[in-house]
């Protein structure tokens, strides 16, 4: 089981949730963020005053999957989110130790939404 955290652009947001729609990927949580990577510092005038903007909004995306749906998961974030200019965001996949669905009690893969074809749901 892995952890998959994406940060993306906001602008992307709805072509990266189509492209893990289509990977099969259903259950995730959608975060708004803050943050500076990359991106040139921008400086805007407001109210006669220059103010250097060194943070960016982004969305974070959190997606529990069993490992044989890592690789299609990545991919189809890679793959949607980039627009090839400074700031497309980065993917991080963390190993998970366990997991419990609230509602069921269910542990583990069992608790992972996808699980790997063919296991029972």
């Amino acid at each position: 089981m892995k952890l998959i955290i994406a940060i993306i652009r906001s602008e992307r947001l709805n072509e990266v949730l189509e492209a893990l729609y289509r990977a099969e990927v259903r259950g995730l949580t959608i975060s708004p963020v803050r943050g500076h990577g990359g991106e040139v510092e921008q400086v805007e005038t407001y109210r006669g005053t220059r103010v250097k903007v060194g943070l960016q909004d982004k969305m974070r995306l959190e997606i529990g999957v069993s490992e044989p749906f890592v690789e299609a998961t990545v991919n189809a974030i890679l793959e949607s989110a980039r627009t090839g200019e400074v700031g497309d965001g980065k993917v991080f996949v963390l190993p998970v130790e366990s997991v419990y669905r609230i509602r069921t009690g269910e542990r583990d893969e069992a608790a992972v939404t996808p699980q790997a074809p063919g296991a029972p749901v």
